[in-house]
This record gives C-alpha cells, structure tokens and sequence, in this order.
C-alpha cells in the first residue's frame, strides 16, 4: 500500500514558508554577513520561503541610513547570491530593510532598535516575531543580551516569539561553554537558543540520515562486527593569511573538531531515533557524546601540526609564522588529530579518527567507513595483491555524494581482483542545485525547527571530550611542522601506524 504524504495532515514534499517575522543582524558589516546572510535571505525570498511582510534589520556603529544598508545588501545579493537576481523579488523585500545604528552599550540604539521593531510590526506585520542574529564575538554576547533584555526584546508570548543565533565557537574549553551557555540562558530559554553549525545545514550531511535509515542495505554492517575504525576529515587547502585575529590561540581542533567533526561522529554512530523530531535527534545524539571517551595516552593517539613553507599546487606559499598578523613563537595548531571510541554495544571496539588542517593536499571533507578484512580469502596472494579494505565513504563538500569502494576481477584469462568504485555524486543524481547552508538553517530559525542546532548538552559534552587533550598539548611545547600542500605532520602517521592502520589520501 502507497504511503500518504498526508498522513500527518502535511504534504512533506512541499516547502514550508515562514510565517511573519523579522530578522536582525548584530555584526551585519562583517564578512560572515556580507558573503552568507546577506545572500541566503535573498535567496530564500527568491525561492518564495519568506512571508511577504518580511523584514530585515541592520545593526551597526555606521552612520548609515536605510537605503545606506539597502545598498550594502544589494552589492552583497549580487556578489554572493546562489539564485539568480530578480528585480521584483528585490523591491519587494528591500522595502523591509531597516537599519539602526549604534554600538552594544549604547542604550538609547537599543530603544531605537526595539521602536523600529514595534513600528514593523505594524508597518509589515511582522507580529512580534523577530529573531537576533549575533554574529559577533562572543566577548560581545553578555552586553548584547543583556540590552535585549533591559529593552523588552526579548519578550515572547503565546502569540509571539523571539528567538537568538549564535555562531560558533561555542566557547573556548568547557568552563567558558558553561558560562556562555548561562549568560545566553538567563535571557533566552534554550527552546529559543539556536547556535549555528554551518555543516548541519549541508545537504550531504542530512543525508547521513537518509542513508542509514532510509536504507536496509548498510543497516545489519553499521556496527563493529564490520567496521573496522572510521575517518571523518576536514581539509583545507588555504592558508591563515589576515585571519590572525581570529584564529591565533584558537587553533585547528577548537575550531573545527569541538563543533563540526564531534557532530558528525554523533550523526554516524547514534542509533535510530524514535522519530525526526527535533527532541528525538538530540537526545540520540547526546546519547553517542555521553559515550564517547578519549583512547589513552594522549600522546600516542593524537597529532598536532603547523604548516611551514611548501608548495600548495604550483604556488609557492610561506608557513604559519611568516603569515602577517602571527608571532614567531606561535603554538597554535593548524592540523589537528585524535583518536576515539564510542562506548557502545553498536560501536565498542571501533575507533573513530577525527582529523582537521590548513594547507593540506587539498580542499575536502568527508567521512569514511572502513570496513574489516574479509576474514578467509580463497586467492593466491598475487591475485589480491592490489586489494584494500571496502569503504564506504561519504563526501560532504566540494564534490558531494557517497562512493562505495569493493574488490573487482580485473578483465582478462587471469584471476586478479582489484578496487573498484561505485559512485553517487549529487551533481549529477539531482537536477535542483542544493541550497546553501545557511539558507536551510536561517529558514529554520525563522520555522522554530531546531533539528540542524546542537544543545547545551553537546556543546559542553564536546568540550568534555576535547579538554583533556587541549591540556596535554598546553603542556607539550611547539607542534610538529609539517610542509604547506602535504597531508600532516608525521605523527599523525605514525598515530596511525602503531595499530597498522593509515589515513586516506582524498
């Protein structure tokens, strides 16, 4: 019998629009404004996902006006937008746009921000519904929300909402995550708290989902009597060229696996939630964070490094402490890799290799499942000689899609097996392009769907995870360099090597 789409009173295969609504920008003359929000909001009005009265608020210290802003956002929708530009979908949503300026101590750009918000609500019929996107440093959250609370922003009703956005980082160890997570809290209750991941809006990575559970195929294999260890990996091919001021300090495994790659192990090794709902996602997930435990010494099971000079390509390209705005004696790291496991019935055994860098051969994120040895091989040696372990590998970004790689008989009289790949590229599956990230999470933000935004609870168990090896390092002097277009320093091998394992090449 044909399944109904309506079972639950809504066609799933239609899009949902938000309602009336609202959304201020804190930080809006920053990059992450410019080259992501700006264009994702254009985007989704031009694909009909934003409600007609719609309304977008700046706020900034520039002596700006509103078709001041108006023409910052155009100059970005133009530059950055996914879709193409629509003059009547950008009249129609330009006339929403307003700006106040002012700086986050300022109280009287507070009661002016709530008045042109009140004054919205009857002009657009935004309803009272706004949601405050920080993209800010996290220095400036307590001020910030305090003023939202001293000025009655952040008031919600039955019949009206108000929400917070915060991007990451979440903190910068888990003392400072729990303090975070209190100052947000004493303003916002955290139904109303989204913190911003940008790879759980991928649709690669929402497709984990449908892979594991939409599939009998991988089901009875996605557990330790097959899996031999997992590698998620973040690698990147650019360098920290200006971005000293951020990212000095912070270094590769706080910027990358306390958030994104701890997101992704909880995606591949939770089990099957009772259903899509968001509370049900999350406590699943909380599930595999509570498990996970660090694999001992730290020493033998994590690598850190700097890249020096190299080649990235056919450019030559200096290393970390030639890079403008870094000091010479800088420790922080820019690859970074540990070792865990799971303590689960599904996974106990199995460790999960979390890996991050700049300057690595190239730009690629992905996840692998290595799978064990077939335990009895009725070859010759010479006949496998070329074989390796099946993998099923997950490609989250640039070339999105799933490749399963198995052994193969070579062609010919001779008994020669050797891998092959079975490849799934949505590029090529789909004809709709996928949306950008944060068109999907700021869409959900507006809908009040918290799926794709992890919780107090993973934030702070990530860091329970992280800090230990973050000590270690503290205490362990200069990272290992490694050349700029190489995969590492070789401790990460020989991390690796100590239990004959090695990592991918991408």
């Amino acid at each position: 019998m044909p399944r109904n789409p309506l079972r639950d009173g809504r066609d799933k295969r239609l899009p949902r629009i938000a309602g009336p609504c609202s959304l201020v920008i804190f930080g809006v003359t920053g990059d992450l404004a410019r080259r992501k929000l700006m264009p994702a909001v254009y985007d989704l009005a031009n694909r009909g996902l934003l409600p007609p009265g719609f309304a977008l608020v700046g706020f900034a210290r520039r002596d700006w006006d509103h078709e001041d802003f108006g023409r910052i956002v155009h100059d970005a929708v133009r530059a950055n937008s996914r879709t193409e530009f629509r003059e009547d979908v950008w009249e129609r949503l330009s006339e929403g746009f307003r700006f106040v300026q002012g700086t986050f101590d300022d109280d009287a750009a507070f009661d002016q921000l709530k008045s042109t918000l009140d004054d919205l609500d009857t002009q657009r019929g935004t309803n009272g519904n706004h949601a405050f996107y920080l993209s800010i440093p996290p220095s400036a959250f307590p001020v910030v929300c305090e003023q939202l609370q001293r000025s009655g922003l952040d008031q919600r009703s039955d019949s009206r909402w108000r929400r917070v956005v915060i991007e990451k980082p979440f903190g910068h160890d888990l003392e400072s995550a729990i303090e975070l997570n209190r100052i947000v809290n004493q303003v916002f209750p955290e139904d109303s708290v989204f913190r911003i991941d940008h790879y759980l809006g991928k649709e690669t990575v929402q497709n984990i989902l449908a892979l594991r559970f939409a599939n009998q195929l991988f089901d009875p294999i996605w557990n330790s009597h097959y899996v031999d260890h997992v590698q998620i990996t973040m690698a990147e091919d650019i360098g920290l060229g200006g971005r000293a001021g951020y990212y000095d300090g912070i270094g590769a495994a706080r910027d990358v696996i306390q958030n994104h790659l701890m997101q992704l192990l909880a995606l591949i090794a939770m089990e099957e939630p009772v259903s899509f709902q968001p509370r049900e996602l999350q406590a699943e997930k909380i599930k595999v964070l509570s498990a996970v435990r660090n694999i001992l010494p730290h020493s033998e099971n994590t690598a850190r490094g700097q890249y020096g000079p190299g080649w990235q390509g056919s450019e030559e390209v200096v290393g970390l402490l030639e890079e403008e705005g870094f000091s010479k004696d800088s420790t922080t790291e820019t690859y970074a890799a540990i070792a865990v496991e799971v303590d689960s019935r599904r996974w106990a055994g199995v460790p999960f290799y979390l890996r991050t860098g700049k300057r690595l051969g190239r730009r690629v994120t992905e996840i692998a499942l290595v799978f064990k040895r077939a335990p009895h091989l009725p070859f010759d040696q010479t006949m496998t000689d070329e074989l390796g372990q099946n993998a099923l590998v997950i490609r989250i970004q640039p070339d999105e899609g799933v490749t399963l790689r198995f052994g193969s008989k070579v062609p010919g009289s001779g008994m020669e097996v050797r891998d092959v790949n079975m490849d799934f590229s949505y590029g090529q599956a789909f004809t709709e392009s996928s949306p950008e990230a944060y068109e999907r999470l700021i869409l959900d933000v507006l809908l009040g769907e918290p799926s794709l935004f992890p919780v107090n609870d993973e934030v702070e168990l990530s860091w329970k995870i992280l800090d230990p090896v973050l000590d270690e390092w503290a205490k362990s002097g200069r990272p290992d360099e490694y050349p700029a277009g190489g995969w590492g320093p070789a401790s990460a091998d020989e991390m690796m090597n100590r239990t004959g394992r090695s990592w991918r090449r991408p």
